[in-house]
């Protein structure tokens, strides 16, 4: 099974949009939390300071899970493999545990990041490597490019928005999902549902939220800064929502809203 669907590791703690002090001091409360999987990117601009939270901390390397992404804006050949260095520089590492392609290139060639990503992962400078925001059709096409495993496809999924298509996708070539925008940045509280299920679990919206992320078959970033609501967030694996009430959440995702697009992101693709 995947390492990122394991039950250590299919819960991570992202970084974004922290910074600096209240960075590490998130990243402090998830480990003693029980987080093991952490999330950063080149573009966030704080792999410095995750890298020191995590330095500071006694867990071991190998009990760990890593991932960074690399900004588009270093995808080309004379950039790509210097920026992981340096990534992995801040991150005070000699390997980070997943390498992502942080969104497809602006030009559509994604042959050719896929390739340094590659080269990155030969290097000994990723243990796995994997791609974010990327298309299903980009899925079919990065599955027949690269020889070896593509460990994820970091997407916004949560209960707001339709994503049967990439969950196809994640079925058919073997890519699994893992997501981003978990609550949809607040949104899905503004849904009663979530709350009224929650009674009957004993457990939070947010909780439920998460939950049913989990039993869709993708594993789970989530950011607080807030210690009881990281507790709550990693909280979810006690708890099994029925059938009903995974349909009654599902249907929600006719919803479809959508919380990065290319209004925010200039890389963001025309989704399938």
């Amino acid at each position: 099974m995947n390492i990122l669907f394991q039950k250590t590791h299919q819960r991570a703690f992202g970084t974004f949009p922290l910074r600096h002090d209240a960075c590490m001091a998130a990243i402090a409360v998830a480990l003693d939390v029980g987080y093991r999987a952490f999330d950063t990117a080149q573009m966030y601009g704080n792999e410095a300071e995750v890298g020191e939270g995590l330095a500071r901390s006694e867990v071991p390397r190998q009990d760990l899970f890593l991932t960074t992404k690399v900004h588009p804006d270093n995808y080309g050949e004379a950039l790509f493999l210097t920026s992981v260095e340096q990534s992995l520089k801040d991150l005070r590492l000699d390997y980070v545990d997943a390498l992502l392609l942080h969104w497809p290139p602006l030009d559509g060639d994604i042959a050719s990041p896929l390739r340094q990503l590659q080269r990155a992962q030969d290097k000994g400078l990723a243990r796995h490597i994997g791609l974010s925001n990327f298309t299903a059709s980009m899925m079919r096409d990065a599955r027949n490019i690269l020889d070896g495993p593509i460990v994820t496809n970091q997407v916004e999924f949560h209960p707001l928005l339709n994503q049967d298509i990439l969950l196809g996708a994640a079925n058919e070539t073997g890519i699994p999902l893992s997501s981003f925008t978990s609550v949809a940045r607040g949104e899905v509280f503004k849904y009663p549902q979530f709350a009224e299920i929650g009674q009957a679990y004993g457990k939070s919206a947010g909780q439920v939220v998460l939950r049913w992320i989990l039993q869709k078959g993708v594993s789970v970033n989530t950011m607080s800064t807030k210690p009881e609501n990281i507790r709550a967030n990693f909280d979810i694996m006690d708890f099994t929502l029925s059938s009903i009430d995974m349909a009654r959440i599902d249907a929600l995702t006719h919803t479809n809203k959508r919380i990065i697009g290319s209004d925010l992101v200039p890389w963001a693709p025309d989704w399938d």
